[in-house]
């Protein structure tokens, strides 16, 4: 199992305090795109074009940890 996998189980098992690094590894090895458009949130994309908008505060907030483990198991973005 990689690092980016075993992160993702981790995000899944326990949503809280992650920081916008690690999101970006996992989303990096899941093939997802990320999108920093200059203000305070970035935007995780899959090949399909769904998408989620998290937010670059720290600790990430487990709502937004859950929603990028969604998008990765089931291909659910923010607007499903």
């Amino acid at each position: 199992m990689g690092k980016a996998q075993k992160l993702l189980k981790q995000m899944a098992n326990n949503p809280f305090d992650w920081q916008v690094e690690q999101v970006e590894t996992v989303a990096v090895a899941f093939d997802l795109t990320i999108h920093r458009p200059g203000g305070s949130h970035h935007v995780v994309r899959n090949a399909a074009g769904r998408k989620i908008s998290i937010p670059a505060h720290r600790p990430i907030k487990p709502i937004y940890i859950k929603a990028l483990v969604r998008l990765i198991a089931t291909g659910k973005g923010d607007d499903e």
